[in-house]
């Protein structure tokens, strides 16, 4: 598991999610958790999903948010942890028997080929992680999906984001539909590999779409912004696509402040760059 904290300089150990999003394209599966429940099943979970595609994954969770808060969490039965994770069998492992070299320097076909294997691994976690998580709501009855759509129906603004932020932007929402604003949340928990598909169905004629982001890279803007608009490239009733650099290095972010922008984004025109919110 990372506990995302914000990378220097300057030093810091706020939470900030673009320690972990700086390994995005290294070929990590990545979870990104709302809650100390929701870690502890993902992590089950994720091993589940790793050791069947044969690639590294990381649970993460945000610094001060989650890891620092007490939280009563279900912890599952050793048998229903058997039941859900049998024995680890890998199909490559090390053995002092016999003699095998590791981390050799490859040509550029081998190279090509491992490159091209690992991606046709990542393009087969979204199913795996999808029964995982299935599964696991069988065994538990919690189950959280790859992508979490909640107050989506006849939405004039959805609200895409990940992390702890979630919790905060659902309170939102149902405040903002008791004012009869029709908003709702999208919460993207498997960010690696991008569930490319899942977010063109939620998306896919909605007016409006504002991605708030804990994250900052610099010379592009927030990441999940960029993931969600070339997911949407090209697509069909494509929504505007308005992107908020919000709690960046630990900032607080608030239900007010997050219908502040839910009724900015329905005023204003849409640019193509993530806007600063804080100061």
């Amino acid at each position: 598991a990372n506990v995302n904290r914000t990378i220097g300089s300057p030093w810091g150990f706020w939470p900030d999610q673009t320690d972990s999003l700086a390994q995005r394209d290294t070929g990590w599966i990545h979870y990104y958790t709302e809650s100390a429940q929701e870690s502890l099943d993902t992590v089950l979970q994720a091993y589940r999903t790793a050791e069947q595609v044969s690639l590294p994954a990381m649970v993460i969770h945000e610094a001060f948010y989650v890891s620092h808060s007490l939280e009563v969490v279900e912890v599952p039965s050793r048998s229903v942890v058997d039941s859900y994770l049998p024995p680890f069998a890998p199909e490559i492992y090390l053995d002092p028997s016999i003699n095998r070299s590791w981390g050799n320097v490859v040509n550029q076909e081998m190279f090509w080929r491992h490159r091209k294997y690992l991606g046709e691994a990542m393009e087969q976690t979204l199913q795996v992680a999808e029964k995982a998580d299935m599964e696991w709501n069988e065994l538990t009855g919690r189950g959280y999906e790859l992508v979490e759509a909640y107050c989506c129906e006849e939405a004039e603004v959805l609200i895409v984001t990940m992390g702890s932020m979630a919790g905060t932007t659902r309170e939102a929402v149902d405040m903002m539909r008791e004012q009869g604003i029709a908003a709702g949340l999208v919460k993207v928990r498997l960010f690696r590999p991008f569930p490319v598909q899942k977010m063109q169905n939620l998306l896919r004629g909605v007016p409006r779409v504002m991605v708030m982001d804990r994250n900052f890279s610099p010379g592009l803007g927030g990441v999940l912004h960029q993931e969600v608009k070339a997911a949407l490239y090209g697509m069909e009733n494509a929504p505007a696509i308005y992107g908020y650099l919000v709690g960046v290095g630990g900032l607080n972010v608030s239900p007010s402040l997050i219908q502040g922008l839910v009724q900015r984004t329905r005023q204003e025109e849409v640019v193509s760059n993530s806007i600063w919110v804080g100061e």
